[in-house]
C-alpha cells in the first residue's frame, strides 16, 4: 500500500471493512485550484452514481485538525486519501471505486 503524501497514513481506511463510502470531504482554502478539485469530486460522484453528501471544508482550523498538510485534500470516511494535488475526475473515480 502506498503512503499518503501529506500525513504518512495508508490510503486504506479502517472504515473500508463495510465497503461503503459514508462521507466525502474536500479540504481547501477556496482558491481556484481547490474549487476546481471540488468540482472534479462532484463530477466523479455523479459519474459513479454515488449518493453521498459532499462537504467542502474551508475552515483552516478544521483542515489542520484533519492532518492534511497540503491542499487541496480529499477525505473519505474520515481518512485523508489524497492531498496536495488537483486530481482529475478519472483519478477521483479510481480512488472512490477502490473504497
Amino acid at each position: 500500500m502506498s503512503e499518503c503524501c501529506c500525513c504518512g497514513s495508508s490510503e486504506s481506511s479502517a472504515n473500508e471493512v463495510s465497503g461503503k463510502i459514508e462521507s466525502v470531504k474536500v479540504l481547501g482554502s477556496g482558491c481556484k485550484n481547490c474549487q476546481s478539485f471540488h468540482q472534479n469530486v462532484i463530477d466523479a460522484l455523479a459519474e459513479l452514481n454515488l449518493a453521498v453528501e459532499l462537504e467542502y471544508v474551508t475552515d483552516m482550523q478544521k483542515i489542520m485538525e484533519s492532518g492534511a498538510m497540503s491542499m487541496p485534500a480529499l477525505m473519505v470516511n474520515g481518512k485523508v486519501v489524497s492531498c496536495g494535488k488537483v486530481l482529475k475526475v478519472d483519478e477521483v473515480k479510481k480512488l472512490l471505486s477502490s473504497r
